[in-house]
């Protein structure tokens, strides 16, 4: 097995601790807004997961070493009582560590997720991410404009564009794209615990309105490894709330956070 991995991580305000996950192909400062407006009451930990953002590769990409790193790292900084948000793979870590090692997890938020297996959407876009021509690609609406065929969606291009370095030799990607694509099975797939897996703590589920990643059909699952938990939808949003319809989400989080 590979060793836990020392996580890049931001750390801002004061209070008891709540520590956010990004989703795939995202990082830590996706959640810059939300933080600034927590920090007035917690101390808010953003963290980049492994082979994301700041933090290290490894060729290792399932949900137990995710959530193994980020164990490790409550435990380096000390945090007991933790809240801990989770956006898409991030919710999967989450729901991952409170399952598995709940001992420093007291409330749990989930983003847009369900402890589910889902189909595998993303191999398509990291395909096109490592077809890209990096040695001749100088500014960034150079790498828009190859990848509009393979992601037609403009907002998808812009957020994965978010982790395109560019340097004078050229251009590079901070995500570890071959260790994404060769653990994508993982990812989409269902949580690595038992079915009897039970987390005893306070449990909040956040949907966008017009995703389809939390469905009716989900609502057994979750009650059953998260029995104390409740589902909040975001009107107006698919499956980025906190980016698509900021106010909604502040005050879903708000119900979730009892402020």
């Amino acid at each position: 097995m590979s060793a836990n991995l020392a996580l890049a991580h931001e750390v801002q305000g004061t209070g008891p601790p709540l520590v956010i996950l990004h989703g795939l192909f995202g990082s830590a400062r996706n959640w810059q807004s939300v933080a600034r407006d927590l920090a007035g009451r917690y101390r808010v930990v953003r963290v980049d997961l492994r082979n994301h953002g700041h933090s290290p590769h490894a060729a290792r990409m399932d949900y137990a070493a995710l959530a193994a790193d980020v164990h490790t790292l409550l435990a380096e900084l000390a945090l007991t009582e933790v809240t801990l948000l989770g956006h898409s793979m991030g919710g999967k870590t989450a729901m991952t560590l409170a399952l598995t090692e709940p001992a420093r997890i007291a409330r749990l938020i989930v983003v847009d997720i369900a402890p589910v297996a889902y189909a595998d959407q993303h191999t398509p876009v990291i395909d096109a991410l490592l077809a890209l021509p990096l040695d001749a690609i100088r500014r960034r609406q150079e790498a828009d404009t190859l990848l509009q065929a393979a992601i037609p969606d403009a907002s998808v291009r812009l957020f994965v564009l978010q982790n395109l370095v560019l340097e004078a030799s050229g251009a590079r990607w901070r995500l570890n794209l071959p260790a994404l694509k060769n653990g994508m099975a993982a990812l989409s797939g269902g949580l690595p615990v038992a079915t009897t897996a039970r987390f005893a703590g306070t449990s909040c589920f956040i949907r966008g309105e017009h995703s389809a990643r939390v469905l009716p059909t989900h609502a057994a699952l979750i009650r059953a490894h998260f029995p104390h938990s409740s589902v909040h939808t975001v009107a107006g949003a698919g499956h980025w709330p906190h980016a698509e319809a900021p106010d909604e989400f502040t005050r879903a989080l708000a119900d979730c956070l009892f402020i």
